[in-house]
């Protein structure tokens, strides 16, 4: 069903909105934007069958910025009364008050948004059914083996209502919800303790555990935690990997796309900065962002700046051909935003940033990706790392891996660590299954969070440093 309760657009009227524009510029500025938010939450942690957080909030504000020239104002505001926002517009607005005056009255012309279609609303699912979800996964996971001595599941729900009106006369809206799970399971044995995990995030609402049943994340998380009892010690060396579908995604995001983005790059801190139609990658690797895809974790149907999100073509075939881009840096450079900007909260300002980031499948088959495969790593599920955008160097680590022998998955081994060069990476890609799967994931930067999707398919890097600590 459509979100049509309390809609956002009448979050603030708009003759306020146009109003307090008014005021922002009032003293002159080139540009000045409302960024208005009402977004509530739900999130559950259960440990060991007993529910050690409960908690569930509201909060609401609205953020002014106002641009003159090379500068930028900002102020927010939890209080989104038109005196409120009056406020925070003339605090925004002091950065131009040396400026050369003069008034721009400001018509706001309303863009609609195809909103996102939500079957159960969760704030509409009572706590004692989320808690029950949880003590499902719990039973599953314990259902795997006596190995399992420890359970932990969380669910979490968010509804993020967002208004944007700026003085180029847009006002738009958008309504989101996102529905989200995870578990984690702890296998004891003789070589110790092991964990596994697996997650759950979609766009979606309370209707998202009907097509993806937390009992089979919880078997999932149980048996990568047993499998890990038998793990061996990682080779160290420079070795081939292959990459499990859906596994490799948060590596492309950290080793590739954040040095894809446009203020890395107008600050020539990214490696990729003048590389626009070079070749960076082997030829058949194409990398796309794109904001409107399907239900995963980082679509929306407009920025935080409400520009629309698209899909955005970053390298093709091999070949570099664009950037993302927010407002403020498109705005620089004389060219059109591609959907990129986004923020945290109305306590924040927009930046560039990723929305679903994902390697277009190829035409391999994944079984004779491994089988041409004599020796390796194959890697099913990637943790946390790290990336020095400037040079591409990254860090990440493997949570879930196995050795290949004779182009067979063989032996599992315990945690080690990729470490190696994003665009040396994808030079180094020989084969891309016909395969693809997401997975959820959030991203900071600069001290904000936001929620994103990545993928590939099954794919084979000829060569990638592990980190073990048995010899390769």
């Amino acid at each position: 069903m459509p979100l049509t309760d309390s809609p956002p657009a009448d979050l603030v009227a708009a003759p306020v909105l146009e109003r307090v524009l008014h005021e922002a510029l009032r003293e002159g500025g080139d540009f000045a934007e409302v960024f208005v938010e009402d977004r509530s939450n739900c999130s559950i942690l259960l440990d060991d069958r007993k529910v050690e957080e409960l908690s569930s909030g509201r909060d609401r504000g609205a953020g002014i910025r106002v641009i003159v020239g090379e500068t930028t104002g900002f102020a927010h505001t939890a209080d989104i009364s038109e005196a409120g926002l009056m406020s925070a517009a003339e605090a925004a607005a002091a950065v131009a008050r040396e400026g050369g005056g003069g008034v721009r009255e400001v018509a706001l012309a309303r863009r609609s948004v195809q909103h996102q279609q939500v079957a159960v609303l969760p704030g509409s699912v009572a706590k004692s059914d989320k808690v029950d979800l949880l003590l499902r996964a719990d039973d599953a996971a314990r259902s795997a083996g006596g190995a399992i001595v420890q359970v932990s599941a969380g669910y979490g729900d968010g509804r993020r209502r967002i208004l944007v009106a700026n003085s180029d006369g847009l006002l738009t809206d958008d309504d989101r919800v996102r529905t989200r799970f995870f578990v984690t399971c702890v296998a004891s044995g003789d070589s110790g303790m092991q964990t596994g995990s697996e997650s759950l995030a979609f766009t979606l609402g309370y209707e998202m555990f009907a097509d993806h049943p937390v009992e089979e994340a919880a078997a999932k998380a149980a048996r990568r935690a047993i499998t890990k009892l038998d793990a061996r010690p990682a080779p160290s060396g420079v070795v081939p990997v292959v990459l499990k579908r859906g596994s490799g995604g948060f590596l492309f995001h950290e080793a590739c796309g954040h040095g894809l983005e446009a203020d890395h790059i107008l600050k020539d801190s990214s490696v990729y900065t003048g590389r626009v139609g070079e070749l960076v990658a082997s030829p058949g690797v194409t990398l796309v962002d794109d904001g409107t895809f399907g239900p995963n974790w980082g679509t929306l149907a407009i920025d935080d700046e409400g520009r629309p999100t698209q899909r955005n073509v970053l390298i093709q075939d091999g070949v570099l051909t664009d950037y993302m881009w927010d407002f403020l840096r498109a705005r620089k450079t004389g060219r059109a935003s591609s959907g990129n900007g986004r923020r945290q909260s109305y306590e924040d300002l927009p930046m560039v940033r990723m929305t679903n980031t994902y390697l277009i499948a190829g035409k391999e088959d994944p079984d004779e990706i491994v089988a041409q495969t004599p020796k390796g790593i194959y890697v099913a599920q990637l943790g946390g790392g790290q990336v020095n955008t400037a040079t591409g160097d990254f860090v990440f680590g493997m949570t879930e891996a196995y050795l290949i022998e004779d182009g067979r998955v063989t032996e599992p081994l315990r945690n080690a660590n990729l470490i190696g060069n994003g665009p040396d990476v994808l030079s180094k890609i020989d084969a891309i299954g016909n395969d693809f799967e997401m997975s959820p994931g959030t991203c900071g930067k600069d001290g904000q969070n936001v929620a994103v999707g990545c993928g590939q398919p099954t794919l084979r890097v000829t060569g990638v440093t592990v980190g073990g600590t048995a010899g390769a």
